[in-house]
């Protein structure tokens, strides 16, 4: 495992953390928020901006109709996942929408942290190597990794969702050696590699900060 140049600063470190679907992200997100890190989920931003009412509804509603927002005010996921996957412009139109509420939502959250003296804030990013916006926000990256295999096995036991359908998503992310090329550690977390192991490399790099 490559080590991070901790940066003894008066700010906290800025820490991006990204990995293809089933690849154990989360799970390393928990561990170092476990161990004191301040951790701010990009995905879960961007579903309470696309939630009942959320902030990007109505830029949704104008750009895509009325049809794309569900009964209770939030985006129909099912309709958009949809339309995403067969027309790639309309996904890069509702990225335009929801990047920018992201970004200025993990940014409040980070100075919030910041303010309260943590000492790492760690930036949950699933697509952190397919959007150039990151990389100067950022003092180093984790990528977490693991074989194709290894992601549709995991996906399908724990969402039930079909293989093709955890075959589709994986096609849509940036490809594995892609994904490993932006990252300053790459922590390797296939089939064969324990809970207990990985928390031993997490709780490892969770030191270099004082955690």
């Amino acid at each position: 495992m490559t080590v991070l140049t901790s940066k003894h600063t008066a700010r906290p470190y800025r820490l991006g953390l990204t990995g293809g679907i089933g690849s154990g992200k989360s799970t390393v997100g928990q561990i170092l928020a476990a161990a004191g890190a301040a951790l701010i989920d990009a995905d879960q931003i961007s579903r309470d901006v696309t939630g009942p009412q959320g902030s990007a509804i109505a830029a949704i509603r104008t750009t895509f109709g009325d049809e794309f927002i569900d009964p209770s005010g939030a985006l129909n996921r099912d309709r958009m996942r949809t339309l995403a996957f067969s027309q790639p412009e309309a996904r890069a139109r509702l990225e335009a929408i929801i990047h920018p509420l992201v970004g200025f939502e993990s940014e409040a959250q980070a100075n919030a942290a910041a303010s309260e003296g943590t000492a790492l804030i760690v930036f949950d990013v699933p697509l952190l190597a397919e959007s150039g916006r990151w990389a100067r926000r950022l003092d180093g990256v984790i990528v977490v990794d693991c074989d194709p295999e290894t992601q549709v096995a995991r996906v399908v036991q724990r969402n039930g969702l079909a293989a093709e359908a955890v075959q589709t998503i994986i096609a849509s992310q940036a490809d594995r050696y892609t994904r490993r090329a932006v990252g300053d550690v790459v922590i390797t977390n296939g089939r064969e590699r324990s809970l207990l192991q990985l928390a031993g490399d997490v709780s490892r790099l969770a030191s270099m900060f004082g955690l």
